[in-house]
């Protein structure tokens, strides 16, 4: 579902937490991209991160990796079901992946990835028949400012 209206403050406010986080992973020579897990009932933010697959040495270490990772890890629990992941970008097919494995209730991401992303681009991954878990998905919070990030991080690069 594409962004549309007026966005809940809440959301808004975990979002902007996601692209402090891309500017940290900016600042750190990753790819600007952020991820918040939340528990939408309490309001608590379970766990976040930022992209460090090259600082990791690890090619699985994108910001939704990441940040599932840590709220498994402090809940005791490989499942995450109920929670909402805000992500800067269209998370690709392993993040997708990972987040049906987590049974992730929503996803709220920024920009678009019309090259990497998996979720309303390319491969569709919550619309397969294989997929184990489809979370409630919106697109384009803050999106402009997400790609903006990513376009000057990579420009700054070549």
């Amino acid at each position: 579902m594409l962004w549309g209206g007026m966005a809940d403050e809440f959301d808004l406010e975990m979002m902007r937490r996601a692209m402090d986080l891309a500017q940290a992973a900016a600042a750190a020579g990753e790819a600007p991209i952020g991820a918040v897990v939340v528990d939408p009932t309490s309001r608590e933010i379970v766990a976040e991160a930022y992209n460090e697959p090259i600082r990791l040495s690890d090619p699985s270490g994108h910001a939704e990796i990441l940040a599932m990772r840590s709220a498994a890890a402090k809940l005791g629990n490989y499942r995450l079901p109920g929670l909402t992941l805000y992500v800067t970008l269209e998370p690709c097919a392993m993040c997708a992946g990972a987040i049906s494995h987590a049974r992730i209730g929503r996803v709220v991401y920024g920009a678009a990835d019309e090259k990497g992303g998996a979720v309303a681009n390319g491969p569709r991954f919550f619309e397969q028949p294989t997929c184990h878990s489809r979370p409630v998905v919106e697109s384009g919070l803050l999106a402009d400012e997400s790609s903006a990030m990513l376009k000057a991080f990579f420009r700054a690069r070549r």
